[in-house]
């Protein structure tokens, strides 16, 4: 009898070890179709709103109003931290700021950060302080101290974004901002590639997390501000961004991690520059440019100093792209380009063998 029972166990054993092994086996080849793409860059460049549009665009995120009721607090935060950063950087530059009281100012940088709802006073004032004249050229100045790309875009909307039944649009959450102090991902589908794409915290205390991120990594997706060669960092008022890019740029480049892996370098927020070399030289960041505030010149010259860092640039090719991270159609087209390059490298695997 107890012979029987131990045939019994172990056959069942067997079994149950034949199961795991299938579903290992499974898993295995679900990883093995998964082409696991790394979001890098340096701190406020755009990664984090990449990946919010592949949420929208793919996965449907924010159909659901209760889904985007959570990002209110969010887009508050972004209400209060741009009207606090243009008076103090207004007070900073000038001695008064017109038709603002003394009072009236201290009550802007008493609006707590956490602020879960705006009184109408509040949003009257808010709106008031954002019209100022001295605020809008403060604003005009904003290349001097830090403040979100989408400050305008939230000022502008104030009334709508103060309303007692406010939830934000996915236009809303798109354009708004919270520091990244972590690690992200989202998976999904595009055609008949399933991607992984990892979000990685961009300022400099956040790089050491990035390392076992790198294994099994197709693509490397290194996202650089077009528009930020005027400005300095947020973790470091004495360094220039754009400088701070290309240092970054030159580690990830020519690091031993992706020596065989494509790296898609993205000029994020072409729109902002577009705007901005019209009347801001190239020459504030790059002693040696010379091409004046011409678009394409200032493009071509950027463009230059970062592939300029690419030690293995004889076998080795890094694909470039412009791009606005809050244009969905945009993203929708990088990603059509990142699945072409992807399929591409793998087809010379598959030849090489």
């Amino acid at each position: 009898m107890g012979c029987l029972l131990n045939k019994k166990k172990k056959k069942q054993l067997a079994e149950h070890n034949q199961d795991i092994d299938e579903m290992l086996r499974k898993e295995h080849e679900e990883m093995d179709k998964e082409s696991k793409l790394l979001l890098l860059g340096p701190g406020e460049s755009g990664k984090s709103t990449i990946l919010k549009q592949i949420q929208a665009i793919h996965k449907k995120k924010f159909d659901d109003p209760e889904e985007r009721k959570k990002y209110r607090l969010v887009v508050f935060d972004n209400v209060v931290h741009s009207i606090q950063s243009l008076v103090t950087a207004s007070t900073h530059f000038n001695t008064e700021i017109a038709n603002v009281s003394e009072s009236e100012i201290e009550e802007i940088c008493s609006l707590e950060n956490d602020i879960t709802d705006f009184t109408q006073e509040q949003a009257d004032l808010i709106k008031k302080v954002w019209e100022s004249e001295t605020v809008q050229e403060t604003y005009l100045q904003r290349n001097k101290f830090h403040l979100f790309d989408s400050a305008k875009y939230f000022l502008d909307n104030i009334d709508r974004i103060t309303e007692q039944d406010y939830v934000p649009t996915v236009k809303d959450i798109i354009q708004s901002r919270s520091r990244t102090t972590g690690i992200f991902d989202v998976d999904f589908n595009y055609g008949d590639i399933k991607f992984r794409l990892w979000d990685v915290g961009g300022q400099r205390n956040e790089r050491r997390k990035w390392m076992h991120c790198f294994q099994d990594v197709k693509a490397v997706l290194f996202v650089v501000s077009l528009n930020e060669y005027d400005e300095k960092l947020f973790e470091d008022t004495n360094v220039s961004r754009m400088q701070e890019s290309l240092l970054l740029f030159d580690e990830i480049c020519n690091s031993r991690w992706f020596t065989d892996i494509p790296i898609i370098l993205l000029f994020n927020k072409d729109d902002l520059f577009r705007e901005k070399i019209k009347t801001k030289d190239l020459n504030v960041c790059f002693d040696d440019y010379e091409g004046g505030c011409d678009y394409d010149n200032a493009l071509k010259f950027i463009r230059e100093k970062f592939l300029s860092l690419n030690l293995q640039s004889k076998t080795k090719e890094i694909h470039v792209r412009e791009m606005c991270a809050t244009d969905s159609d945009n993203i929708d087209n990088i990603f059509k380009t990142i699945k072409d390059i992807i399929s591409k490298e793998q087809k010379k695997d598959i030849d090489i063998l």
